[in-house]
């Protein structure tokens, strides 16, 4: 089953480069997801489309409102660790996300 997780930032542009690194990691492990980033702007508009949303570092203090908001439709909201944001490490942004979902 096809996991969908969501990166939300300030403008949608610094994630756009993690989501390409993290379907690349998603696809040499043979996992099958649906990877996206967008401002934190749409979030409830994308709230029915996606399992996990995942805060970028400038966004993390809206983190417990949208937690809040996704906990009602049974969804996640986590906060992309700072240096695996930093360093672009796909592999490990992607795995924090499954392991957030229960899948390992």
């Amino acid at each position: 089953m096809e996991k969908k997780i969501l990166l939300l930032c300030a403008a949608g542009m610094s994630t756009s480069l993690l989501v390409t690194k993290m379907l690349k990691a998603a696809e040499e492990k043979n996992i099958k997801v649906k990877i996206e980033a967008c401002p934190v702007e749409k979030f409830r508009e994308k709230l029915n489309e996606f399992d996990i949303f995942l805060l970028g570092p400038q966004v993390r203090f809206q983190h417990a409102e949208l937690n809040t908001i996704a906990a009602e439709h049974n969804k996640k909201v986590e906060v992309i660790n700072m240096v695996d944001y930093g360093t672009m490490n796909g592999a490990k942004v992607l795995e924090s996300a499954l392991n957030a979902l229960n899948i390992n």
